[in-house]
């Protein structure tokens, strides 16, 4: 599997702190390697839009894509609790 990044995800990550820009380099990795990591806690978020969401940490998220042989990244935002 290979990392694809939509326009806005991007723009959004380059706004994020850099703890969250590091984290997140971290479990991209771990997603390219696996899954269902449990660091991730990987989940269906949009079965309708076939939309993922994965933590980067405690605070933050990411959605993505499965396509083909590709994680699509859609988003990384704030995780309101």
């Amino acid at each position: 599997m290979i990392l694809r990044f939509s326009t806005h995800f991007l723009r959004n990550h380059s706004k994020a702190p850099k703890a969250v820009q590091e984290a997140f380099a971290k479990q991209s990795q771990l997603l390219l390697r696996n899954l269902h990591h449990p660091s991730l806690h990987a989940k269906k978020y949009d079965e309708a839009r076939d939309l993922w969401q994965a933590r980067v940490n405690y605070s933050w998220r990411f959605y993505f894509k499965i396509v083909g042989d590709a994680y699509f990244m859609e988003e990384i935002r704030h995780h309101p609790k």
